[in-house]
């Protein structure tokens, strides 16, 4: 698929928005794969995803990169919280759904992308959509990076990855 100026333009803005607000940056705080936090995943997940999606004809990709962005948005820290680290991997999609749809009032599209992005994990809630397929599998590729990497790499990296999600394209 190709993007014209004007529709880059209005998905960058989105983006960028979302980048910057106040609700998302409280995603920095939770501790994510070996040395990555939520806010850096996620927009590392919502720039791959787009990649892969612009490779198809038709994707809604305004439901598809706010669904990246707000796929982890479930705000507490797991490895804390005794009642909550049994069950993450199935809980935390329906709970960042839950609260970006409070926060954010986000479409249904991106909220089953959403609650379905820990397929096979989360059994029975198969990405039935070409975009949650999309985030699921940019999700997947993007945590086994950050698990791959090295903690010293990351310190190391810290500055380029925040340079690397500053733009959508």
């Amino acid at each position: 698929m190709k993007l014209d100026e004007q529709r880059k333009l209005q998905l960058e803005e989105i983006y960028n928005t979302l980048l910057n607000d106040e609700k998302v940056l409280k995603m920095k705080d939770i501790p994510m794969h070996f040395g990555s936090n939520c806010y850096e995943h996620s927009f590392k997940v919502a720039k791959l995803a787009m990649k892969r999606a612009l490779r198809h004809k038709s994707v809604n990709l305004e439901a598809l990169l706010i669904a990246a962005i707000f796929h982890d948005y479930y705000l507490y820290d797991w490895r804390k919280d005794k009642s909550k680290k049994k069950r993450h991997g199935i809980d935390h999609p329906s709970i960042a759904a839950k609260q970006a749809k409070r926060d954010f009032n986000i479409s249904d599209q991106s909220i089953k992308m959403i609650e379905s992005h820990m397929w096979p994990i989360n059994f029975k809630d198969f990405p039935d959509s070409k975009e949650a397929r999309i985030l699921n599998l940019a999700d997947k590729t993007v945590a086994t990076i950050e698990f791959m990497s090295s903690t010293k790499q990351k310190k190391n990296h810290r500055d380029k990855t925040l340079e690397d999600i500053s733009k959508l394209f």
